[in-house]
C-alpha cells in the first residue's frame, strides 16, 4: 500500500492505493482560506496542513482496516509555492502565505527585479518575478514582520513542512524550488546562494531533492500523530499541480494537463527548459524533463463565490453542495451568454498577463440577462483564460499533441465544452486522478515498487470532449472582446486596487 496526501486550497485529501493502482481508501478534511485583507491569502499551517494530514491519514488507515506496517511509502503534495516560517522545533511562526493568489509582495517583486535585473532573473531562474514567486514573500516577511523573520530557523513551502514534520528532515523538491524565484537556477537545478543571501541566509532554506527521492522516515512522534508505522519511508514530494499531472499520466513531451481546481493550472511537458517571461518554467518531477506551466488565479473559487452570491447562500457546507445546481444554471444559457462578458480576475490574474491588480469585470449587462447568463459568462471567461495560455504556449514552440483534463471542475460538462470550443482541441477526461493519487504513484516509484514505464497504466480516460467547430467563430470574437476589455479597463483596475 502507498499513502498520498495533498493539501489544497479548500481541503486536504488522502488516498490509500495498492500496487495495482486501485484506490483502497479516501479521506478529506476542510481547510479554511483566510483573506484578512485584499490581496492576502493564508492558511493556518498547524491546523490546516499538519492537523488535517494527521486526520486524513488516520482516517484512511482506520476506515480501511489497514495494518500501518502494510504502507510501503508516503508522498505529500501541497499548494505551491507557499511561504511558511518555522522555528527550530518546526512550529509555525505565522500563517502560511499562499501561492500566486496572495499578492502582498508587489513592492518586493519590483525591488528584487530592479536589483538583479529582469533579464538576468529570467535567464537564470526561467521565470520573471510575479506573485507566484516565493522569494519576494520571504523578503516581505523580512520587511514587514522582522521579528518573525529573525526567529525563523527555516522557510518552508506546504509539502516541505509536512515532510519535515513527518521525518524531521528539512527538504524541498526541485520542481517547487523553481518557483522560489529568484533563489533557484533552472539549469544547474540548485539554489543561487549569492542571490539568496541578499534576502535571507542560504542555510535557512531546505536542502534540495528530486520528488521521488526517499528523504526520511516517519518518526515515532509523527507515527503517534498520524497512525503510520515508525520508519515508513517518505519521499520529497512536490507541489499539487505536478502531482496532478502525474496522476493523469501526463509524463512525456507533447502532453498537457489542465487542472480544474480552485484555480486553473496547466502543465506542458517538454525536454530542455523553454524560457519565456509570459509563462513559468521548472524541472519536472523526473530528472531530464522540464515543464512550461501557467494558470489562472480563479476557477473553482469564482464558481463558489457566485453560488454564494446568486444563490443567497452563506453557509460553506451548503455552498459546496450546490455545484451541480450552478452547472445547471450555466447550461441553461446559450454559448456566448447572450453577449455577456466576464473577466474573472477576482484575485488578480496570473499567466500570461501577470497582473496582481487586475479586477473582475462583468460587461454588457441588460435587464434581460439572467442568473444563467452570469454563470455561463463566468465559465466562458475562465475558458478564455485557458485559451490565452494555450495560445501563448504554442507561440513559444511548446508541443501540444494530447490534452488531459482533471480536477473537480471536470464534472461540469458545460465548462469542459466551452474550453474545448475555445482552444479548438479535444480534452481527455481522466478518472481516479488527483494530486494525492499522484503522490501515491510517486511514492511507489520512489521505493522501487512501480517502474516509470508502468505509470501510464494507472490512469484511465473516461471521456473525450471534442470541440464544437460551429462555435469557433463565436469564441474567437469573444476572445477578441475580452482582451480589448482588459486593455481598456486595466488602468481603472489598478486605480481601484490602489485605493483599496
Amino acid at each position: 500500500m502507498f499513502v498520498g496526501v495533498d493539501v489544497g486550497t479548500s481541503e486536504t485529501k488522502a488516498v490509500l492505493v495498492d500496487r495495482h493502482g486501485q484506490v483502497r481508501g479516501r479521506a478529506a478534511a476542510p481547510n479554511e482560506l483566510r483573506v484578512p485583507q485584499p490581496g492576502w491569502a493564508e492558511h493556518d499551517a498547524e491546523r490546516d496542513w499538519w492537523g488535517n494530514l494527521c486526520t486524513v491519514v488516520g482516517r484512511v488507515l482506520t476506515d480501511g482496516g489497514i495494518d500501518p506496517a502494510a504502507v510501503e511509502a508516503v508522498g505529500c503534495s501541497g499548494i505551491g509555492p507557499c511561504v511558511l516560517p518555522v522555528d527550530e522545533r518546526l512550529a509555525p511562526l505565522g500563517p502560511g502565505i499562499l501561492y500566486g493568489i496572495d499578492t502582498r509582495a508587489s513592492a518586493q517583486i519590483e525591488q528584487l527585479t530592479e536589483e538583479l535585473g529582469a533579464a538576468a532573473v529570467l535567464e537564470r531562474t526561467g521565470n520573471a518575478l510575479t506573485s507566484q514567486s516565493a522569494g519576494p514573500k520571504v523578503a516581505w516577511l523580512r520587511d514587514e514582520r522582522p521579528e518573525t523573520f529573525a526567529a525563523a530557523a527555516t522557510f518552508h513551502t506546504c509539502q516541505s513542512f509536512l515532510v519535515a514534520r513527518l521525518t524531521g528532515e528539512r527538504i524541498m523538491d526541485r520542481t517547487t524550488a523553481a518557483y522560489w524565484g529568484p533563489f533557484y537556477d533552472i539549469r544547474s537545478n540548485d539554489w543561487v546562494e549569492e542571490w539568496i543571501a541578499g534576502t535571507v541566509e542560504p542555510e535557512r532554506l531546505p536542502r534540495l531533492a528530486w520528488p521521488t527521492e526517499v528523504v526520511g522516515r516517519v518518526t515515532a512522534e509523527a507515527a503517534r500523530a498520524t497512525g503510520l508505522a515508525p520508519g515508513t519511508p517518505v519521499i520529497a514530494g512536490t507541489a499539487d499541480a505536478p502531482a496532478e499531472a502525474v496522476s493523469a499520466g501526463v509524463l512525456a513531451p507533447g502532453q498537457l494537463m489542465i487542472m480544474y481546481g480552485s484555480s486553473i493550472f496547466m502543465i506542458a511537458v517538454v525536454g530542455e527548459p523553454i524560457v519565456d517571461a509570459r509563462m513559468w518554467a521548472a524541472p519536472y518531477v523526473f530528472e531530464g524533463l522540464s515543464i512550461v506551466a501557467g494558470g489562472t488565479s480563479t476557477a473553482g473559487t469564482l464558481t463558489r463565490w457566485l453560488i454564494g452570491l446568486l444563490g443567497d447562500e452563506h453557509d460553506s457546507a451548503r455552498i459546496a453542495g450546490r455545484y451541480e445546481e450552478f452547472a445547471a444554471w450555466a447550461a441553461a444559457a446559450p454559448p456566448g451568454a447572450n453577449g455577456l462578458e466576464f473577466l474573472p480576475y477576482l484575485s488578480g490574474e496570473r499567466t500570461p498577463i501577470h497582473d496582481p491588480d487586475a479586477r473582475g469585470v462583468i460587461f454588457g449587462l441588460t435587464l434581460q440577462h439572467t442568473r444563467s447568463d452570469v454563470a455561463r459568462a463566468a465559465l466562458e471567461g475562465i475558458a478564455q483564460g485557458i485559451r490565452l495560455n494555450t495560445e501563448t504556449m504554442l507561440e513559444m514552440g511548446v508541443p501540444m499533441e494530447n490534452i488531459r483534463a482533471i480536477g473537480g471542475g471536470v464534472r461540469n460538462e458545460t465548462w469542459l465544452q466551452a474550453v474545448s470550443a475555445c482552444i479548438g482541441r479535444p480534452q481527455e477526461v481522466v478518472a481516479q486522478t488527483g494530486a494525492a493519487y499522484g503522490d501515491a504513484m510517486l511514492a511507489a516509484i520512489g521505493v522501487g515498487a512501480l517502474d516509470r514505464a508502468e505509470v501510464s497504466s494507472w490512469p484511465q480516460v473516461t471521456e473525450t470532449v471534442e470541440p464544437d467547430r460551429a462555435q469557433a467563430g463565436l469564441y474567437q470574437r469573444q476572445a477578441s472582446r475580452q482582451r480589448r476589455l482588459y486593455q481598456a479597463t486595466r488602468a481603472l483596475m489598478h486605480e481601484v486596487a490602489d485605493e483599496a
